[in-house]
C-alpha cells in the first residue's frame, strides 16, 4: 500500500505533528467521505512506501529521518500572490526548504509541481514564462522533475472566478507555454511533463509520464500495483494510492483549490482537529464502524 498524504488537505504543511504521533503510534484511522460512519484503520506495517504532496515542506523537515519507509515528494511551487494563495508561505522559503528536502530524500525522489496554471490580465503568459524560468534556475540540482497541470472546472473555482479572473487557453497559448517551459527546464537540467491532461504539450517537448509511475513504486518497493481507481475516469495511469486526509481542512485558502470548497467549513472543521486522535479530524464515535485496510 502507497500512502498519500495528501490530496484532500496539506496535511504536512498544517498536521504534521498529528501525522508523527500517527506514525510512531502505528496506525491511521481515515472517515469514507462518502460514507462518514465506515473508518479504515490503515496500519503503517502494511505501508509500502509514502507520497507527501505539500505546498509547504517546512514542518515535516525535522521529523523525516524518523520514517522508516520509502519517501516521495510532489511540492506545488506556483508563482501566485496573496490574492490567489493568501496563507502560503513566502515561495523563497518555500525554495530553501525544498533544497534541504532534496538533500535528505534525493532529487529522484522529489518532483515539483507548477500546478494549477491559468492565465488572466496579471498573470498572462508572459508572467508565467518568466516566473518558470526564475523558479527553474532556482532549483537547479536540487529537482529534476516539473509536473504542470491547468486549471480545471471545480466548485471553488466557479465560486472565486472574479478574483481568478482567467480566460481560455489559445492554442498560441499552448505553444507559448510548451516552447518555453520545455527550453527552461533543459536549461537547468530538469524535464517537464503535464499531468493528465488533454493537451500534454508533447509536440513542445514535454516529456509523457505519469506522476507516481509503476516504474518508480517498483524501484521503491519491490511491489507491483493497479492504476490509481478513483482516476480511472481521468485516464491516469498512476499507481493506486491510499488518501488520508479529509475536504475542507486545509488553511492555505487558494482560489483555484479543488479539495477546499467552504471556508466557513475548513475553519470549523480545523478547530475539530486533535493531535492525539486517531482521526484527522474529530474522534472514533460509539456508531462508527472500523475496518482494517489492507493492501
Amino acid at each position: 500500500m502507497i500512502l498519500n498524504v495528501s490530496g484532500r488537505t496539506d496535511i504536512i504543511a498544517f498536521y504534521s505533528e498529528w501525522f508523527m504521533n500517527r506514525y510512531k503510534e502505528g496506525f491511521v484511522d481515515v472517515r469514507n467521505p462518502f460514507n462518514p460512519k465506515m473508518i479504515s484503520r490503515i496500519y503503517f506495517d502494511d505501508v509500502d512506501a509514502i507520497m507527501f504532496c505539500t505546498k509547504n515542506p517546512i514542518p515535516i523537515l525535522k521529523y523525516l529521518r524518523e520514517i522508516k519507509k520509502p519517501i516521495l515528494f510532489h511540492v506545488t511551487l506556483t508563482s501566485y500572490h496573496k490574492d490567489i494563495e493568501p496563507n502560503v508561505p513566502s515561495k523563497g522559503k518555500i525554495i530553501e526548504a525544498v533544497k534541504e528536502l532534496s538533500n535528505i530524500v534525493g532529487v529522484d525522489n522529489l518532483s515539483i509541481r507548477y500546478d494549477p496554471l491559468y492565465i488572466s490580465d496579471k498573470y498572462n503568459v508572459e508572467y508565467h514564462k518568466k516566473a518558470f524560468d526564475k523558479l527553474c534556475s532556482l532549483l537547479e540540482g536540487y529537482a529534476k522533475r516539473i509536473i504542470i497541470s491547468f486549471i480545471d472546472d471545480y466548485k471553488n473555482v466557479r465560486k472565486n472566478e472574479k478574483k481568478l479572473n482567467f480566460r481560455e487557453f489559445t492554442e498560441n497559448d499552448y505553444k507559448e507555454i510548451g516552447i518555453s517551459f520545455s527550453e527552461s527546464a533543459k536549461k537547468y537540467g530538469m524535464t517537464v511533463q503535464t499531468c493528465f491532461e488533454d493537451r500534454n504539450l508533447a509536440e513542445y517537448g514535454f516529456t509523457i509520464g505519469e506522476c507516481v509511475s509503476h516504474e518508480l513504486a517498483y524501484i521503491l518497493t519491490g511491489k507491483k500495483y493497479p492504476n490509481w481507481k478513483a482516476r480511472k475516469e481521468q485516464k491516469c495511469n498512476c499507481v493506486q494510492m491510499v488518501d488520508i486526509g479529509v475536504y475542507n481542512t486545509c488553511n492555505h485558502m487558494c482560489k483555484y483549490c479543488y479539495a477546499n470548497y467552504d471556508e466557513k467549513q475548513v475553519l470549523s472543521n480545523m478547530c475539530e482537529h486533535d493531535k492525539n486522535s486517531s482521526l484527522l479530524i474529530g474522534h472514533i464515535n460509539e456508531d462508527d464502524i472500523i475496518k482494517v485496510r489492507e493492501g
